[in-house]
């Protein structure tokens, strides 16, 4: 594996968004596809296309927003943790935005062991004190904030270790990072415009990414899923396990070398021609795993 072009993928544009038609027309074109990585739906709408399809489908069905966003994250935060020096489950983690990246986010930070996680959205922390009547807002509600912690954004980022932001512009103010704990990581990741601009933040924060290409530790969903889709086809999977995500992760992570990594070189190179092979590499090895297992 040299290179992008060694994983035969086919763009299609659907000019609708209706989900039954979406999800009809993707089954009828999966019999000669070995997966389907489905881009540019926006949640709550992508949570039944992604479930309908991976339970009528018989090929690897990934959403990108979702888990190709999720999994860079994690990346990034593994190495974020190993240059200030602190444990996935020791650190406090708020979230900003609980649509589809968000909550693919918080599910995956929950399957590593990560400690307490606050979710926020526009009126403030889920929590299962709150009237919420979307159920993937709900069940975020259920499986974080155990303290009940029932306030802003702002009023949470008091004592944060870390922020992953998939929101919106400029949500966050100097302010509310100064108030984070000493070597805090701030993950701002709104395009094109972060939650807080990365060069206030990075006065107080040990740690900063944004999404952009612009500044330093850019968290970008390429540096997933090419590698992702050659593992799972290497090692003929019929369904993506979060282990396997997991995995892509690690090898991301990984990816920059102990000696490499700093406060500006959390990720590698979307241009690091290493990276896929090494994402495929641990894929196969995890879904090989799985198989045995099952």
């Amino acid at each position: 594996f040299k290179s992008f072009a060694d994983v035969d993928a086919w763009p299609v544009c659907l000019d609708t968004t209706d989900s039954e038609e979406i999800i009809r027309i993707v089954k009828a074109m999966a019999p000669v596809y070995g997966g389907i990585n489905l881009e540019d739906i926006a949640a709550p709408r992508c949570f039944e296309i992604l479930a309908r399809l991976q339970d009528e489908l018989d090929i690897p069905v990934f959403h990108d927003d979702q888990h190709g966003t999720a999994i860079v994250a994690l990346a990034a935060l593994y190495n974020a943790l190993r240059v200030v020096d602190k444990k996935m489950e020791d650190v406090r983690i708020v979230v900003s935005g609980v649509g589809a990246a968000g909550h693919a986010i918080i599910q995956l930070l929950l399957h590593v062991g990560a400690g307490q996680i606050i979710a926020c959205d526009r009126k403030g922390a889920l929590h299962t004190g709150r009237e919420l009547t979307d159920p993937h807002r709900q069940w975020i509600a259920e499986n974080t904030n155990s303290e009940g912690f029932a306030g802003s954004l702002h009023e949470a980022m008091a004592g944060a270790d870390v922020f992953v932001g998939v929101s919106a512009p400029d949500v966050l103010d100097e302010a509310a990072v100064a108030s984070m704990n000493e070597d805090a990581i701030v993950f701002a990741m709104a395009n094109p415009d972060p939650e807080i601009d990365p060069v206030i933040a990075a006065r107080h924060a040990a740690v900063v990414a944004t999404g952009r290409s612009d500044f330093p530790n850019q968290i970008n969903n390429v540096l997933a899923f090419p590698g992702l889709f050659r593992g799972l086809l290497d090692a003929h999977a019929s369904e993506i396990r979060t282990e396997m995500l997991v995995a892509a992760a690690r090898a991301i992570a990984d990816a920059v070398r102990d000696e490499e990594r700093n406060a500006s070189f959390i990720v590698p190179s979307v241009f690091d021609p290493n990276v896929a092979a090494a994402v495929a590499e641990s894929v196969r090895a995890s879904a090989d795993s799985a198989a045995v297992g099952a």
